[in-house]
């Protein structure tokens, strides 16, 4: 049976979707090639394997539209990864611009999967920290994203969070 969907609700998630693949860029662009391997510890996956898991969890997304099963199998390379995340970004776009949605709301395709893709980006970006190749501050509430684009050539950041660096050393 389908679920109300308005288009709103489908802007929402675009733009979510858009965001995801902005935030991605910021995280990926400029690291050193020994990112993709870069283990924190044991038991924490790689940022190779959070980009296959991230395209794992579009794509669980993407079949509650048309049905079916998908696993993504490890690409060879982090660039192959980077790029297979950006098609299940737009692949996920063009269903949930135009399908039913009779599984899941929009609600919890957001709170679902587009969260957890979301929150795997910002283990990403943590990784780069960690692993001595911290990505560049923003304020990503005034960053360009713009919803018709979940590709790799994203908009530059249009504000650095210059007191990102003073607050740095301050207790929370």
């Amino acid at each position: 049976m389908p679920i109300a969907v308005t288009d709103a609700d489908r802007q929402l998630l675009q733009h979510a979707l858009a965001a995801i693949a902005y935030r991605v860029q910021k995280a990926v662009t400029g690291a050193p090639e020994s990112f993709a391997d870069f283990r924190a510890g044991a038991g924490v996956r790689t940022p190779h394997q959070l980009l296959r898991h991230m395209s794992d969890v579009l794509g669980y997304a993407r079949m509650t539209f048309s049905g079916g099963r998908w696993r993504a199998h490890t690409l060879p390379t982090f660039e192959d990864e980077v790029k297979r995340l950006h098609e299940q970004l737009k692949l996920l776009g063009q269903a949930i611009a135009i399908e039913e949605f009779t599984e899941f709301s929009p609600d919890q395709l957001l709170q679902g999967p587009i969260a957890d893709t979301m929150t795997h980006v910002g283990q990403l970006a943590m990784l780069r920290r960690l692993s001595g190749s911290p990505i560049p501050p923003e304020n990503f509430i005034v960053a360009d994203i713009e919803t018709d684009n979940v590709g790799a050539d994203q908009a530059s950041p249009t504000s650095a969070d210059h007191d990102w660096f003073a607050a740095e050393d301050e207790p929370w």
